[in-house]
């Protein structure tokens, strides 16, 4: 005896599956949970770019000016500025040694960083800062 198969209808609406209005709260869901880590992702990039601008203002930038300090005798002034580290400045052109570093940096958010010898803070010394994520008052981060 031959079997045979047959389609019943009652079977079809008995077979398991989402639906389409399931499947689009699904996908909401992942939305929803997607959009909260991307904010927290944003929030550990912003503490990282502040230990970022920290490091080089404290660290990354003492060895260049010290070296700069002993073949010239001072830091670079405010008006040459870090530049002075890439080109020799026109007086006393024939002690610099440089170029004392690769190219002038930018802070983690893309702005030049402030430079200002002798420095209003470290007045032994210079003031170097970045603006912070807001370039303001309040956001600053420097060597001091």
């Amino acid at each position: 005896m031959k079997r045979t198969l047959s389609i019943n209808p009652k079977n079809r609406l008995n077979r398991s599956g989402f639906s389409l209005v399931e499947m689009l709260i699904v996908i909401a869901l992942i939305a929803v949970i997607g959009t909260l880590l991307i904010g927290r992702i944003g929030s550990l990039f912003e503490g990282s770019q502040e230990d970022v601008a920290r490091q080089f203002v404290t660290n990354s930038m003492t060895a260049p000016l010290l070296q700069y300090r002993i073949h010239m005798g001072s830091y670079p002034s405010t008006d040459q500025g870090l530049e002075a580290l890439l080109t020799a400045p026109s007086e006393r052109s024939e002690r610099w040694r440089g170029p004392y570093i690769d190219r002038l940096p930018e802070d983690p958010w893309g702005r030049s960083y402030q430079y200002r010898y002798p420095g209003t803070r470290n007045t032994d010394s210079y003031d170097l800062w970045s603006m912070g994520s807001r370039n303001s008052e309040e956001t600053i981060i420097g060597n001091w």
